[in-house]
């Protein structure tokens, strides 16, 4: 263990499972404490976290909140301020897919509900806990969004525009918050051995996996460790930037 987060508290949303329980895991061995997000709560999530922190010898605090309903997003950020510990690090991973394949065909309301969760929970809680950071004085946002943002897809539309919402935004608050030393980059995977990756279509799937030149799916810890890096004092010069894990497209 390099213990490159020793001393780092980080707020983690979708730890659940994927990308972003793999997250809260590197973070662990990295020597921060966590409050874990999650938006249902349950005695499994609950036990997990606790077996990875006493594997760590760190903390990690459970919380439970729908990420697009502001009162129960109110209620956590009281949560953690009432650790009165400082809030380092906050990492959006939380996010949803839906299984549309036609533009034309999909319904307006659940290209809303793609961007309420992916782009405006995201936009709220980073509100909210930048509030702490700026009266810090220093903090490191870490922003999920996909290369679907960056690249097209041939499907999900509005998985796509919402994902390349994140991008924007991370390019803006680097600006916006740099100074006060804060820092906001944001972290674009390609395809991902996870729930969502396995809702792929098949013959999407292939016609992704044809142009990553390392032939392959990532896994979930690939995409923490990067993520890892960049809350760590040695990403210290970076901010605004778009990190690419997605095995070269």
């Amino acid at each position: 263990m390099m213990d490159i987060l020793k001393g780092k508290n980080a707020v983690i949303t979708g730890s659940r499972r994927g990308i972003g329980r793999a997250i809260v895991e590197a973070f662990a061995n990295q020597g921060a404490n966590i409050w874990a997000c999650a938006r249902k709560q349950d005695e499994a999530f609950i036990k997990d976290m606790k077996n990875i922190a006493e594997k760590n010898n760190v903390q990690i605090w459970p919380i439970f909140f729908d990420v697009t309903n502001e009162t129960e997003l109110k209620n956590a950020i009281q949560s953690i301020r009432s650790h009165k510990l400082p809030v380092d690090v906050l990492v959006n991973v939380a996010g949803i897919a839906d299984d549309s394949t036609s533009f034309q065909m999909t319904q307006m309301d659940k290209m809303k509900h793609v961007f309420d969760v992916n782009f405006f929970a995201v936009t709220m809680l980073t509100q909210y806990v930048s509030r702490i950071m700026t009266r810090q004085n220093g903090g490191s946002i870490i922003n999920i969004s996909s290369i679907a943002g960056l690249d097209g897809t041939p499907a999900q539309y509005e998985y796509a525009a919402s994902k390349a919402a994140i991008l924007g935004g991370t390019k803006n608050l680097a600006r916006e918050f740099a100074p006060f030393n804060i820092r906001v980059n944001c972290i674009a995977p390609g395809i991902i051995e996870t729930d969502m990756g396995a809702q792929i279509d098949e013959q999407l799937k292939t016609e992704i996996l044809s142009k990553v030149i390392m032939k392959r799916m990532g896994k979930p810890e690939e995409v923490a460790n990067v993520s890892a890096f960049l809350a760590s004092d040695m990403a210290s010069y970076m901010t605004g930037q778009i990190i690419r894990v997605d095995g070269g497209i």
